[in-house]
């Protein structure tokens, strides 16, 4: 039979929204508890309880069991059978951490500090400037050009001058190798405040944004403490803040190792750190002093700061700290490298170091 069928109206289960609104929250916990799926379900579970976050359809087991079906934790077999993330929990992890930083990008003017550097490139902008001896004539844009002639002089008496042309802003396609470094000494959760879980965050985000923004651009990361070692994009929401000394010799040395192997011409070193190099190699031995800035400590950072700079990479410093005497360290190492330092509260790091990040790119 032809026509209309009617039937009695079912609201729609509102179990994917529950499971998106708690995932959201989940991954955010999972930062805290660096990739420990057991100890962050059970954080969850407590909010749940504290705060109602589930209901009477869709509760916290429904929600692991979604994660399961979903792909985004692994079970392992065995008499107490336990969860560990999955790659595709991994990804929306760093996908998660790139939307939240430019949510943060848009909702605040923070961190305005760069100054819009444009040029002859083949990467058009969105914006316009007033045209300047040189600039080649495709790049005048007509449009606003004439606009502007007819607002300056008026119908009647219509001309068109140097003064009305607009130029549309270019940038040029360049390729960048970054390595990022990033302080786990104790220092990152000394007195109860959480330094190391907004750094973890900016790096996945700057991994993601790189992966899949700037795809012929490479970022290496490395950790430094005592010593200084690589590890892998994959690894970040793993990272634990260790029992370490401030080693930021070693940090720099290995970052220069790796950069040293690329072709690229443009390479950079960002460093995300909250204090003074403490800690430094003599041979096989450790020469440590957290007391002040060590004269020796100092001197052979501020020669690799140097170095950095003769060999023409940049070290951008973001400062998770303004103790008077760290911003004095901060100063001489900008100083030497010639580079750029920022001091930024925790919230506001992502902001500052994605603009930082993008500026460079459009420099080349």
């Amino acid at each position: 039979m032809i026509g209309w069928h009617f039937k009695k109206y079912l609201p729609p289960s509102d179990d994917g929204n529950n499971f998106e609104r708690l995932f959201k929250l989940f991954q955010e916990i999972l930062l805290h508890t660096s990739g420990d799926v057991s100890e962050a379900l059970s954080w969850l579970t407590e909010l749940d309880k504290q705060h109602n976050l589930t209901n009477e359809e869709y509760g916290i087991a429904d929600f692991i069991q979604d994660l399961l079906d979903k792909g985004y934790l692994k079970q392992s077999n065995g008499p107490k059978p336990t969860f560990d993330p999955s790659s595709k929990l991994e990804i929306a992890l760093r996908q998660k951490a790139l939307g939240d930083i430019f949510d943060d990008l848009k909702k605040s003017k923070r961190g305005d500090h760069h100054l819009k550097s444009s040029g002859l490139g083949d990467e058009m902008t969105s914006g316009n400037r007033p045209y300047q001896y040189g600039d080649q004539l495709d790049r005048i844009s007509l449009y606003d050009s004439l606009k502007n002639a007819q607002i300056n002089h008026g119908i009647d008496d219509f001309k068109l001058t140097e003064n009305d042309l607009e130029v549309r802003e270019t940038y040029d396609k360049t390729n960048c190798s970054t390595v990022l470094m990033i302080d786990i000494s104790h220092s990152m959760i000394l007195y109860g405040e959480d330094r190391i879980t907004p750094a973890k965050k900016v790096a996945m985000a700057l991994a993601e944004l790189i992966h899949t923004r700037y795809p012929k651009d490479t970022l290496d990361i490395i950790v430094f403490g005592n010593d200084s070692w690589r590890i892998e994009v994959k690894d970040l929401p793993y990272l634990q803040v260790g029992p370490y000394h401030t080693n930021t010799i070693a940090g720099i040395e290995l970052a220069l190792n790796i950069l040293q192997k690329k072709k690229t011409p443009n390479k950079q070193i960002m460093m995300i750190t909250d204090g003074k190099p403490t800690c430094m190699k003599k041979g096989k031995k450790y020469y440590k002093n957290s007391f002040g800035l060590d004269r020796k400590i100092l001197n052979r950072t501020l020669g690799l700061a140097v170095k950095c700079r003769k060999l023409d990479i940049p070290i951008t410093t973001f400062m998770i700290a303004r103790d008077p005497y760290l911003v004095q360290f901060v100063e001489k190492f900008t100083a030497a490298n010639q580079g750029k330092a920022f001091y930024s509260s925790l919230d506001g790091l992502g902001a500052y170091i994605f603009k930082d990040y993008k500026q460079r790119k459009r420099k080349g």
